[in-house]
């Protein structure tokens, strides 16, 4: 297979590269680095199958590169996708996502390609349902801070339903929970990697509001095989991939304290506006449809992570 990865310097991005390139497949990966990392695919700047074309596809006609081949499946996985950096590139965000995807869906639409997005848990905002199915219409703030990345999602999921309708191009939307493993950068803000980045300094673990809130908490493998399952199906409608396993905000610090001996104290600050209460995907479809669910518990996850960034990778 060719594939066209977009963003594919972040950490879900380079990740997919490699699940792509050991399977034997040729892929172009375009980024702008404004959030992905240049040592996210310096491993594999030699491999033959691999190019890479720095780019930003707000700005650039996409329809205009000189691609090396003609892409099977489309790939985007383009935008800030942490509340530190959607809030620091509010303008580039929504962009991206509505802008950035129309373009990569006329890509799809002129090459006859297969076409992904990789949508958020965040379109259900602060949900009142838990777990959250797919038919959840979701309980979004869409003038709060957040809104730039959860409407954003939003509106490309409603874009891309629009081109499948008219256009009949095969399209996939993954609805991605929260997701964690190596190549996630250390000060991207979301709460593994912060407590991570702490207990390398042993630092306090910080804690937003009182920790009672709750996610679910998916390991990055599991979540590529959940994305390469999906594009070999016929459903176009949105598919919840992430780990049913729901744990409060306290639990996971607990882990980490536990799983490094360090028994750092938790440090309890103010909340973040917006921030959801609950967070547990039903995997029901996904199950159903792609024989998928997720095999890497919580604490296996977390020790392989916790190895990759203490063996000084970065």
């Amino acid at each position: 297979m060719k594939n066209l990865v977009i963003g594919g310097a972040g950490f879900l991005g380079s990740n997919l590269c490699d699940a792509l390139l050991d399977r034997g497949d040729k892929v172009i990966c375009i980024d702008n680095f404004i959030t992905g990392s240049r040592s996210n695919i310096e491993h594999l700047r030699d491999n033959k199958n691999f190019r890479f074309i720095e780019a930003d596809i707000i700005t650039l006609d996409i329809e205009k590169i000189n691609f090396p081949f003609v892409p099977d499946i489309i790939f985007h996985l383009a935008s800030p996708a942490s509340p530190k950096d959607y809030i620091c590139y509010p303008l580039e965000t929504l962009r991206v996502n509505s802008i950035g995807t129309e373009r990569c869906l006329n890509l799809a639409l002129k090459t006859g390609a297969k076409f992904l997005f990789t949508s958020t848990s965040e379109v259900y905002g602060d949900p009142i349902e838990t777990p959250q199915k797919e038919t959840y219409w979701g309980n979004v703030n869409p003038v709060g801070p957040r809104s730039v990345y959860d409407e954003a999602k939003r509106y490309a999921e409603a874009l891309i339903m629009a081109y499948q309708r008219i256009y009949k191009i095969k399209v996939y939307i993954p609805r991605i929970f929260n997701t964690y493993g190596p190549r996630m950068r250390l000060d991207d803000g979301r709460v593994i990697p912060n407590f991570i980045a702490q207990a390398i300094k042993k630092n306090p673990l910080t804690i937003y509001g009182d920790g009672k809130q709750t996610r679910s908490f998916c390991y990055v493998d599991d979540l590529i095989k959940g994305l390469l399952l999906l594009v070999e199906t016929d459903y176009h409608m949105p598919v919840n991939l992430g780990n049913p396993d729901e744990f409060t905000i306290i639990e996971l610090a607990n882990k980490i304290n536990e799983i490094t001996g360090l028994n750092l104290p938790l440090e309890f600050l103010p909340p973040v506006v917006d921030d959801p209460r609950k967070r547990r995907p039903d995997i029901s479809l996904a199950k159903k449809l792609l024989g998928w669910a997720p095999a890497v518990n919580l604490e296996d996850g977390l020790r392989r992570t916790l190895y990759y960034y203490m063996k000084g990778e970065k």
